[in-house]
């Protein structure tokens, strides 16, 4: 057998430009009348605005503005943000965390004695990154979730964290479990298999032959990929952007007042980039899920200008492939414009949202979704995590065929469940779930053209649960 060999690489002078020029982090109070200035200068490296991106995600920042250039092996960034009510950063923890943050100990995090001056977890809620992790991806049924989580507690599984999405007829999870047992992540091989084997089985059941649909389970590990992050990769893994189309009608004054998603990709020859420009209801992290997108698809960002004007937002990308190539086929220009209108829908609000706050406790999240397929409801996307001793987290709910749930329903739920329930909104703008076409996107609350311009890129989700729990924020970019 021929043995190839490779030439061995010091993992450390991966990091060597970066230990030798650190990123220098200016957080400016005094530059705009109505917001703080994030600057960040860095070398640069492929992925890198995405992990500045995310710092100020999982910070609940909301981001109304973005500059960017990366030409010339060095990165330098702008980010105009607050806090979701709209002020200025004035916390010295957090500007201390976010400075910490962006620097070159990102990759293991600020330091946890700054964390806890914060007094709060730096990460989205309904991330576990202690625990035993399932991945799902297949095909959107009714029940399999339900069915799902009846069995993780059938086995002793305890779910501490759990996200779920639909997007085109297609569906991914990620849950987050323990031993019930002993605690802490499942380290026994054979339950491991054993659990694996089982919940293959239930999404087997949900499928037909030929359907895509897969089961992964993953202990932890140092520098996992961001759940949200991975969340995009397993829906693009079913080809749920393929159905996706935006609004092929490029006049000006129709695209002012259309609130589908708009997306040109066109050729910079002189300059040697191609240049996407999108135009969209501007709606909670969408910011983040573009260059979730961009990122995975290997395209490196060299400029780009991020902005919003009252309800919409305009996204502007000067890009190459990372082996330096432009975009210059139709069909490469075809399905990175159906991967950004996907990347932009899969967080859209579908039906009616329930916050629900309640005790901890094993099988939870399998009561709650049995209440709900009992009482012929669909489960569209689901965040659920642990505060304290307490589960948190949204369901966005319809009814088995797709439209709004009624209201005599809604209460028979609320009393079943327990806890505290409150029904955030019932979506005036939504309509009956259907095969994507026009692609629009959503604020918080699921409605089209409500949302403040000072919410621009950020999300409410968790807003109404600070209300009932106290001191967990929402998720933001």
């Amino acid at each position: 057998m021929e043995i190839a060999y490779q030439p061995y690489i010091d993992p450390e002078f991966e990091s060597l430009i970066e230990r030798i020029y650190p990123p220098r982090v200016c957080i400016d109070n005094e530059a705009c009348q109505d917001c703080t200035v994030v600057k960040v200068d860095s070398a640069n490296k492929h992925g890198i605005l995405l992990e500045m991106v995310q710092v100020l995600t999982d910070l609940d920042l909301v981001i109304s503005k973005s500059y960017i250039c990366s030409d010339g092996g060095w990165f330098m960034d702008v980010f105009h943000v607050t806090d979701q009510l709209g002020n200025k950063l004035t916390d010295e923890s957090l500007i201390l965390y976010i400075q910490q943050a962006l620097c070159t100990n990102r990759r293991a995090g600020a330091s946890q004695e700054l964390q806890n001056c914060l007094k709060r977890e730096v990460r989205p809620r309904h991330v576990s990154t202690d625990h035993t992790a399932m991945e799902m991806t297949g095909i959107d049924r009714p029940g399999m979730l339900s069915e799902i989580s009846a069995v993780l507690a059938e086995l002793q599984c305890h779910v501490t964290a759990a996200v779920a999405w639909t997007h085109n007829s297609r569906a991914a999870c990620i849950i987050y479990m323990e031993d019930g047992l002993s605690g802490g992540p499942i380290t026994d091989s054979n339950k491991l298999a054993h659990v694996e084997e089982q919940l293959q089985n239930v999404v087997e059941a949900h499928h037909g032959i030929g359907e895509m649909r897969s089961v992964r389970l993953a202990s932890p590990v140092t520098g996992q990929t961001h759940t949200e992050r991975r969340l995009h990769q397993l829906m693009s893994a079913t080809l749920d952007y393929e159905p996706c189309c935006g609004c092929t009608d490029g006049d000006a004054a129709h695209q002012r007042n259309c609130t589908k998603i708009h997306v040109s990709i066109e050729s910079c020859k002189e300059k040697g980039y191609s240049v996407v420009n999108m135009r969209s209801m501007d709606r909670p992290k969408l910011l983040f899920d573009t260059l979730c997108a961009l990122t995975d698809m290997q395209y490196v960002v060299f400029h780009a200008a991020v902005s919003s004007k009252g309800t919409m937002a305009r996204q502007e990308y000067f890009i190459r492939h990372k082996d330096g190539c432009t975009l210059d086929t139709e069909s490469e220009r075809h399905k990175l414009t159906k991967c950004l209108i996907a990347a932009t829908e899969r967080r859209a609000s579908h039906g009616l949202r329930l916050d629900i706050s309640t005790h901890n406790r094993v099988g939870l999240l399998s009561d709650v979704t049995r209440v709900f397929r009992e009482n012929g409801l669909s489960i569209s996307r689901a965040e659920i995590g642990l505060q304290g001793d307490r589960a948190v987290g949204s369901f966005y709910i319809t009814d088995a065929s797709g439209d709004e749930a009624n209201t005599h329903t809604l209460e028979l739920v609320r009393k079943e469940i327990g806890g505290s329930v409150l029904v955030v909104n019932k979506s005036p703008g939504w309509t009956p779930r259907t095969p994507s076409t026009a692609g629009i996107s959503r604020t918080s609350s699921g409605s089209v053209g409500e949302e403040k311009p000072k919410f621009s890129l950020g999300s409410l989700l968790w807003s109404q649960l600070e209300r009932l729990s106290g001191n967990f924020g929402s998720i933001r970019s």
